[in-house]
């Protein structure tokens, strides 16, 4: 999965992603071929962290 550049996009797929799809954020990382590390530093960047219980980046 190539991921998109700009962090408010970023959010919004990552999260529709996780809304419709994935189970957790693992999931959505194998399922996309995506790395976790890269995701959670980049939306880090920007303020964001990944709530487990939600399943989503808040």
């Amino acid at each position: 999965m190539a991921l998109p550049s700009d962090p408010m996009i970023l959010l919004s797929v990552i999260n529709t992603k996780l809304r419709d799809c994935y189970g957790s954020l693992e999931d959505l990382c194998e399922g996309e071929d995506a790395s976790e590390d890269e995701i959670v530093a980049l939306l880090k960047a920007s303020g964001y962290t990944y709530d487990e219980a939600a399943n989503q980046f808040r």
